[in-house]
C-alpha cells in the first residue's frame, strides 16, 4: 500500500537543509568577512582570516628582532670604540714610562714600557682584524666597563708619571738652589776676607815702619783713606740689614736730612755715611775722645799717644775690649755704639737686644755686623791717637748747610756733575746741603771736608747785561 505524505512534511524537510547549508555558508562567510555592517549603521568588529593574522604576527616578531639587532649592534660599536680608546691610553701611558726611564737610564723600565707597547699594539691589531672580518665577540656590558677600568689605570699611570716627573724636575733644581746657594755663601766669603785684608792688615800695614819723629800730615791723611773705607763699609753693611729688615731707606735719609733731594737714588747712602762719621768723630778734638765728659781733660805727650797708636794698630778689637773691659779703648767702642746703632735699630735688625746687653756687660758680640763696627771703631780710634801724636794742634770741623761751595775747604762727593753758571737765563750756585765726613786742621794744614752739594737757582738779574 503506498504511503502518501503530506506536502507540508515534505517542505519541512527540504526547508530544514537549505538553513542548514545557509547557515554553514554564513558561518564560512563571517570568517572571511572583514566587516559587515548592521541594519541600523553601526560598525561590527573586525574579523581577520588565519592566514593573515599569522602573517601580521610574523612581521611583527621580525620587525621586533631587527629592532633588537640593531640596538644590539650599537652597543657592540660603542663597547668596540671604549675598548679602541682605552688601548691608546694604556700606549700613551707605556710611551710616558719609556720616556721617563730614559733620564735617568733604567734599561728593565725602558724594556717594561716597550714590552706594554708591543703587547697593546697587538691587542689593537687583533681587534682591527676581527672587525673587519665580522668576527667580533663582544659583551657590550663587560667590555665598557673592562674598558673603563683600563682607561682609568692607564690616566692613573700617566699621572704618576706626572708626578714622578715633577718631583725629579723639583729635586734638580733643589741641587741647583743648594749648588748656588753655596757658590754665593762661598762669594761672600771670600768678599769677607778680601774686604777684612783690605780694612784690616793689608792697608795699616803700611804704617809698620813709621816713627815718631817722621810723622807728618801726609801719613794723617793716608790713615783717614784708610778709616773711610772701613766707614763705607760698614754703611754698605748697614744697608744691607736695613733692605732685609724691610726698611724703607727713602724716609730713613728724609729723617736724617728732610730737605734733601737726591737726584739719583744711590746717593741716599751719603746721608748714612754722614750720620756715622759725625757720631763716630763726635769729640774729635778732645784729648780723651768726651769720653770723661771733661772738656779741658789733660792731654798727654805726644809719645805716650803714638804709642798707643803702634800698639793698638795691630791688635785685634775683640782681644782688646774682652781683656780689658774697663780700658779707654773699650769705653769708646761702647759709647759709640750705643750712639750709633739705636735700640730700635737693633731690634729691627737682629729681632732682639742681646748684643746690647752682652756689650753693656763687658762681653764683645760675635756677629759680622759688630766686627764690622769694631773694626771701623778701631781705626777711628787710631786715627784720634795718630793726630794727637803730631806735634802740630789738629782739629775737626763742620761746614753750616747752605754755604756757598768752596773748593779750598771743600770736596763734593756726588761726582762732578755740580758746577756754578748759568743755565738760560738763571744763575746756579752751589750750596752744601749736608757735610758728609768733617774736614781736618792740623797746624796751616787743611784737609777738606767731604760734602754733598745741590744747585740752587736764582732769578737772572736784570741790571746785569
Amino acid at each position: 500500500m503506498e504511503t502518501v505524505r503530506p506536502k507540508s512534511a515534505h517542505r519541512s524537510s527540504s526547508n530544514g537543509k537549505s538553513r542548514l547549508s545557509r547557515t554553514f555558508h554564513k558561518v564560512i562567510s563571517l570568517r572571511t568577512a572583514t566587516k559587515i555592517a548592521s541594519t541600523n549603521g553601526m560598525g561590527i568588529c573586525v574579523l581577520t582570516s588565519q592566514n593573515k593574522s599569522q602573517q601580521e604576527e610574523d612581521e611583527a616578531t621580525a620587525d621586533q628582532k631587527h629592532g633588537v639587532s640593531k640596538f644590539k649592534q650599537k652597543a657592540v660599536m660603542e663597547a668596540l670604540l671604549a675598548k679602541l680608546f682605552a688601548g691608546v691610553t694604556t700606549i700613551k701611558a707605556a710611551y710616558a714610562e719609556l720616556q721617563m726611564a730614559q733620564h735617568p737610564y733604567n734599561s728593565d723600565a725602558i724594556h717594561a714600557a716597550d714590552q706594554a707597547v708591543v703587547e697593546e699594539l697587538r691587542t689593537l691589531s687583533e681587534l682591527k682584524r676581527k672587525f673587519l672580518k665580522k668576527e667580533l665577540n663582544l659583551s657590550p656590558q663587560v667590555t665598557l666597563m673592562l674598558a673603563e677600568i683600563q682607561e682609568q689605570q692607564s690616566l692613573m699611570r700617566t699621572f704618576e708619571i706626572t708626578v714622578k716627573k715633577l718631583e725629579s724636575e723639583t729635586e734638580v733644581k733643589n741641587s741647583i738652589i743648594d749648588s748656588l746657594k753655596k757658590q754665593l755663601e762661598e762669594s761672600r766669603a771670600v768678599n769677607k776676607s778680601l774686604e777684612k785684608r783690605l780694612n784690616a792688615s793689608g792697608p795699616l800695614s803700611m804704617f809698620d815702619n813709621v816713627q815718631l819723629r817722621m810723622l807728618n800730615p801726609s801719613h794723617f791723611v793716608q790713615f783717614l783713606h784708610c778709616v773711610l773705607r772701613s766707614v763705607r763699609s760698614f754703611v754698605k753693611m748697614m744697608i744691607r740689614e736695613m733692605e732685609l729688615a724691610q726698611w724703607d731707606l727713602d724716609a730713613a735719609a728724609k729723617i736724617i736730612e728732610p730737605e734733601t733731594r737726591f737726584p739719583v737714588q744711590s746717593h741716599r747712602c751719603f746721608v748714612l755715611e754722614s750720620f756715622v762719621c759725625k757720631t763716630m768723630l763726635e769729640g774729635f778734638n778732645s784729648p780723651d775722645f768726651s769720653l770723661t765728659g771733661d772738656s779741658k781733660s789733660h792731654k798727654h805727650r805726644p809719645e805716650q799717644y803714638f804709642d798707643q797708636f803702634r800698639n793698638l794698630k795691630s791688635a785685634n778689637p775683640k782681644h782688646l775690649v774682652s781683656q780689658n773691659p774697663q780700658s779707654s779703648f773699650s769705653k769708646f767702642i761702647r759709647s759709640k755704639y750705643l750712639s750709633l746703632v739705636h735700640a730700635k735699630m737693633e731690634c729691627s735688625f737682629f729681632g732682639n737686644l742681646n748684643q746690647r746687653k752682652l756689650l753693656i756687660s763687658g762681653g764683645f758680640p760675635e756677629t759680622a755686623f759688630f766686627m764690622g763696627f769694631a773694626e771701623m771703631a778701631k781705626r777711628v780710634w787710631l786715627l784720634h791717637r795718630m793726630a794727637f801724636s803730631l806735634h802740630e794742634e789738629v782739629s775737626i770741623f763742620l761746614v753750616k748747610k747752605g754755604c756757598r761751595f768752596s773748593e779750598v775747604y771743600m770736596e763734593n762727593v756726588a761726582d762732578d756733575s755740580l758746577s756754578s753758571g748759568e743755565i738760560g737765563d738763571a744763575n746756579v750756585d752751589i750750596r752744601v746741603s749736608f757735610t758728609v765726613v768733617p774736614g781736618f786742621k792740623i797746624g796751616q794744614t787743611v784737609i777738606q771736608s767731604l760734602v754733598y752739594s745741590s744747585p740752587v737757582i736764582h732769578p737772572p738779574n736784570p741790571d746785569v747785561r
